[in-house]
C-alpha cells in the first residue's frame, strides 16, 4: 500500500498495513492475503483492486482476483475448523491449510476470532508461509482492538 492509501489512518492501522505489505513481499508465491474479523468482514487486504484498502501493489492474482472472495473463503474455513475442533475436543484451532492442485490456502487465528488468510501458488514453501503468518499474528494480535477493527472496517467500506 502506498503512503497515500493510509492517509488519515491511525498509527496502529498504518502499522498493520505495513505488516501485511511485508508479509506479501517476504513470502515467495503469496498471491493474496486477507485479515477477516470474527463476523467475516474484510479488515485488511493485499488486493490491489481495493483502492485505499490494499496492503501492497502485489502482482499476483488472488481467488478470482477479489479480496472479498478470499475473505469469504477464510471466514468459512475458520468456522468449519472451529466447529470440527469443538466436536473433537481438540481445543483452539491454530492454523489450517488446504492444499489444492493449483495453490494453497492457509488460515491462522489472530485474536478475538479474527483470522489471517493467505492464498499461495502451489510451489510455495509451506514453512516460510507459516513462519511469516506467525510473525504477523504475533505482532498484530495485541493491537487488533475493537476500535482498530472498526477503523479498518470503515476504511475498507470507504475504499469500495
Amino acid at each position: 500500500m502506498t503512503a497515500t492509501g493510509t492517509f488519515g489512518l491511525s498509527s496502529e492501522a498504518r502499522n498493520l498495513h505495513w505488516l501485511l505489505s511485508n508479509l506479501v513481499e517476504e513470502v515467495p508465491g503469496a498471491r493474496s492475503v486477507a485479515v477477516v474479523s470474527s463476523d467475516g468482514l474484510l479488515l485488511l487486504s493485499s488486493d490491489p483492486a481495493q483502492k485505499g484498502g490494499s496492503a501492497a501493489n502485489n502482482r499476483r492474482e488472488g481467488p478470482k482476483g477479489s479480496s472479498a472472495d478470499l475473505a469469504t473463503i477464510v471466514s468459512g474455513i475458520g468456522s468449519l475448523t472451529i466447529g470440527a475442533a469443538k466436536l473433537m475436543d481438540g481445543g483452539g484451532v491454530k492454523q489450517t491449510m488446504v492444499a489444492m492442485e493449483e495453490g494453497s490456502v492457509f488460515v491462522m487465528s489472530i485474536s478475538d476470532g479474527s483470522l489471517l488468510g493467505v492464498n499461495t501458488a502451489p510451489d510455495c514453501d509451506m514453512s516460510v508461509v507459516a513462519y511469516h503468518m506467525a510473525l504477523f499474528v504475533g505482532r498484530a494480535g495485541h493491537v487488533l482492538t475493537p476500535e482498530l477493527r472498526s477503523e479498518l472496517r470503515k476504511s475498507m467500506e470507504s475504499a469500495q
